[in-house]
């Protein structure tokens, strides 16, 4: 069996994941600092012996033994990424960095989430991953697109 973190694991795409995974037989972490995420999306997995909710900001580090880690945490609705644009691009930096730290120390696979906004308002149709993009550093949605632009170098 293996141990996944999810980062994020309370929001859409997190909870989701995370019952796939318990799903497919994985003991699940799930680490949320609830901002943006939601208890009851993940609820139904509280009771699950192979389930672990743990409320926590991936701004700061952790540490949880684990096999496979997938960062997903960041705000993602430009009402709410846009509430805080400081606070949104530590999420990107900082969760990247420290998802990292940890899938160095404990030798875990890890998978970043990104978004097609990284490449911004593209000028072409369809982009193959050769298009560099067509962004704006400091416009509203910036925060987010260049905090997701940081995390994917950082993988790099």
């Amino acid at each position: 069996m293996k141990t996944v973190l999810v980062t994020g694991g309370a929001g859409f795409l997190g909870s989701n994941l995370c019952h796939r995974l318990i799903a497919e037989g994985n003991r699940v972490v799930c680490l949320d600092n609830l901002s943006t995420g939601r208890l009851q999306n993940i609820e139904d997995l509280l009771d699950n012996e192979n389930f672990e909710f743990i409320q926590h900001d991936v701004t700061e580090e952790y540490h949880y033994p684990c096999d496979e880690i997938y960062n997903l945490a960041c705000p993602a609705s430009p009402p709410k990424y846009q509430a805080d644009p400081i606070e949104t691009s530590r999420i990107s930096f900082l969760g990247a960095l420290n998802a990292l730290a940890l899938a160095r120390k404990y030798n875990a696979k890890v998978m970043q989430a990104s978004t097609s906004e990284v490449y911004g308002d593209p000028k072409v149709s369809l982009q193959n991953e050769d298009y560099w993009g067509n962004v704006n550093c400091t416009g509203i949605r910036s925060c987010y697109d260049e905090g997701k632009r940081i995390a994917e170098s950082l993988f790099f």
